[in-house]
């Protein structure tokens, strides 16, 4: 993508405020999934937004096969922007897939990042010897199976069950904003993310964390949240959220807003 990384991934800078924050999407959805939280920080912060090269709202000829097989090239297209913007820091909100670049991201460039907040993330979602992930390897060939059977109706079944809370305005966006994607290229992320293993960078991470956990998440049970917390090499908290499920951006905007405020502060 080049020098037209800012237009290619639709990089907004929204706000007035002289420090930088970073607003990540995660898997499934696209920048608009902030557009209940942004308002809350525009005052006080320059926020940067972009959409994942994956995200429905990006355009498909973006996404080399090739390219992205790890999560090391959407590190790169996320310092490619913070360069391209000329951000010498930022505070960072990723969430699920974002939450692992951000790490990532800080450890080739800590110097950039002022915190890294961490929402639905994990480092590993399959089951190992001494870690509960939340998933078995039949189970995720069971997701896959079904986004390539039925794409349709895997998303009608996944969306709900995602979101957790009863919000039906939060599932139908979900369930938009993953309609919007190319199902080939979903399924080729997803296989990328849950094949994934990155409990081994944990200890590399030395920018302070902040990692929020709602109850019943379905794709990343607490005990993920506890595994983090005691492997990250730098500090690191966990904020509990009483709310439900994968995307509390989008069914409790103004709830989560408040917690990232005073996770800000901290």
């Amino acid at each position: 993508m080049g020098s037209s990384i800012l237009d290619a991934l639709n990089v907004r800078v929204e706000g007035t405020g002289d420090k930088y924050l970073v607003l990540a999407h995660g898997f499934g959805t696209d920048q608009s999934a902030w557009q209940r939280v942004l308002p809350y920080f525009t005052r006080h912060y320059s926020v940067i937004l972009y959409d994942l090269v994956c995200a429905g709202s990006v355009n498909p000829d973006h996404f080399d096969y090739r390219r992205y097989t790890t999560l090391d090239a959407y590190v790169d297209d996320l310092l490619n922007i913070l360069e391209a913007l000329r951000v010498p820091r930022c505070a960072y909100v990723g969430h699920s897939i974002s939450a692992m670049i951000g790490m990532l991201a800080s450890i080739r460039r800590p110097d950039l990042f002022s915190k890294l907040i961490l929402i639905g993330a994990s480092p590993r979602f399959l089951n190992d010897k001494e870690y509960h992930g939340g998933f078995e390897q039949g189970e995720i060939e069971q997701v896959f199976s079904a986004m390539e059977a039925n794409y349709e109706a895997w998303v009608n079944g996944f969306a709900p069950l995602a979101v957790g809370a009863d919000v039906p305005t939060a599932v139908r966006e979900f369930s938009r904003t993953l309609f919007n994607m190319r199902p080939d290229i979903s399924l080729f992320v997803s296989r990328t993310v849950f094949n994934s293993d990155l409990r081994g960078i944990l200890g590399l991470v030395s920018v302070p964390c902040c990692i929020m956990q709602t109850a019943r998440d379905m794709s990343v049970p607490e005990t993920v949240a506890k595994y983090m917390k005691e492997h990250i090499g730098g500090k690191s908290t966990i904020q509990w959220l009483d709310t439900e499920g994968h995307l509390p951006h989008l069914s409790a905007p103004s709830y989560l807003a408040r917690q990232l405020e005073i996770a800000l502060s901290q």
